[in-house]
């Protein structure tokens, strides 16, 4: 969420609208109205997510944050918000709001899953947390790492510790990256020579090769690809001819780990990520075009949504990865199967991330309140492409058996 590393495309106020134009033409492939537009309204408008019924439940009394001295309310918002410890993911860049505390030997913890992802910097002051709602996208949260006295004034009141919308996050997840919506970003940066170079990289989606990702990010697994970027110093005189350093199935040994609930920056969590934040921001695009109504916008937004769920021209795994967190295990068994135990959550980790490439995240309550506009042309194209009704050579990979499980997955479960 900071801007020191300058790896946003543009750091955008609250109240800016995103430049429409390039050259005397507007520019497609994202949102380029404000948030502020009367059919949007996103800075006022009354959310519901996940975070906003946990806040309620605090309010009323039954449910209560539990702060303790190591790690505060991180554990205590793990827990009530459903998300599982073993998905941590630690990024030693310096892009968050407390970007001055984070380094490679105290890297911010990312903790996730479909709906919500939770950001831990130790030592910081402040935990930030995101929530996808269905009409408004990536919602920002943070709350204060410090316990509320039971004789305070707002305990009194029958106030309690609470998290809090949290709109500076937009001056960096408010920009082209994120598709001109408020959303997640999953950052690559490369190593650089000195600090005064310029930092290069960019947002991952699953497009980009493997050998280009994981910049600034702790990798660990079983079986990792042999090239990447991860596990390197930022700043490295030599970084053209870098490789990452070994570090094998966990983080033990390479800085202190005190106050770290796990000792993995899983690899397979990692690439969830970043799949799902990109599948998030493109939900919320294609939600907003279709509250604005222009046609040809929400066509387009519709079918660029389709392609990614389907996977589209996504890398290939250089060859095969594994955990080592419990992630797998525990992402895999939340899916919904079919009568012969298949599942969108089915991992392959052999040459492409999903077994069945269509992604789990069109089951998620985003994707499900769409407006139908949307919805229904990115349905239409998704059962055109399992019909084999369209038979680009782009959905080469989803051969007819593909194809038919797709199909048959989706008729039982969604």
């Amino acid at each position: 969420m900071h801007a020191r590393l300058l790896l946003v495309a543009a750091a955008l106020t609250l109240s800016c609208t995103v430049a429409v134009t390039v050259g005397q033409q507007r520019r497609t492939g994202a949102f380029d109205q404000s948030v502020n537009h009367p059919a949007i309204k996103y800075l006022v408008a009354d959310t519901s997510t996940a975070v906003d019924r946990l806040n309620a439940k605090l309010r009323d009394g039954s449910a209560r944050l539990a702060f303790d001295e190591k790690t505060g309310y991180l554990r205590s918002i793990l827990e009530l918000l459903n998300v599982p410890v073993e998905s941590q993911t630690l990024v030693y860049t310096q892009t968050s709001l407390q970007a001055q505390n984070i380094r490679m030997d105290n890297p911010r913890a990312i903790y996730f899953n479909d709906e919500v992802s939770v950001g831990y910097v130790r030592g910081a002051g402040l935990i930030e947390v995101t929530a996808q709602d269905p009409a408004m996208g990536t919602v920002f949260y943070s709350i204060h790492q410090a316990p509320v006295a039971p004789t305070s004034a707002e305990a009194s009141a029958g106030g309690r510790a609470a998290l809090g919308r949290d709109s500076q996050c937009l001056r960096c997840h408010l920009s082209w990256d994120t598709l001109g919506v408020p959303g997640l970003t999953v950052l690559t940066t490369f190593p650089r020579k000195s600090v005064d170079d310029y930092a290069n990289g960019g947002v991952v989606d699953h497009y980009r090769p493997i050998e280009e990702r994981w910049g600034g990010w702790y990798v660990t697994g079983r079986k990792v690809p042999a090239r990447h970027m991860g596990n390197l110093p930022l700043i490295m005189p030599a970084a053209s001819s870098a490789s990452p350093r070994k570090i094998g199935v966990s983080l033990e040994g390479q800085f202190n780990l005190d106050g770290y609930l796990t000792p993995y920056s899983d690899v397979v969590a990692l690439m969830v990520l970043e799949h799902q934040a990109h599948v998030s921001n493109l939900i919320t695009r294609a939600t907003w075009e279709a509250r604005l109504g222009e046609p040809l916008r929400i066509a387009d937004s519709a079918d660029t949504l389709a392609d990614y769920l389907l996977f589209v021209d996504e890398a290939a795994l250089p060859g095969p990865i594994e955990g080592s967190s419990g992630f797998t295990e525990q992402f895999v068994a939340a899916g919904r199967k079919d009568a012969r135990g298949r599942s969108l959550r089915e991992l392959d980790a052999q040459t492409r991330l999903q077994k069945y490439p269509l992604s789990y995240m069109i089951y998620s309550e985003a994707f499900r309140a769409m407006p139908e506009a949307a919805k229904r042309l990115v349905m239409g194209k998704i059962q055109r492409v399992l019909s084999g009704e369209i038979a680009d050579a782009k959905y080469a990979h989803l051969t007819p058996a593909v194809r038919a499980a797709i199909r048959e997955i989706l008729q039982q479960t969604l």
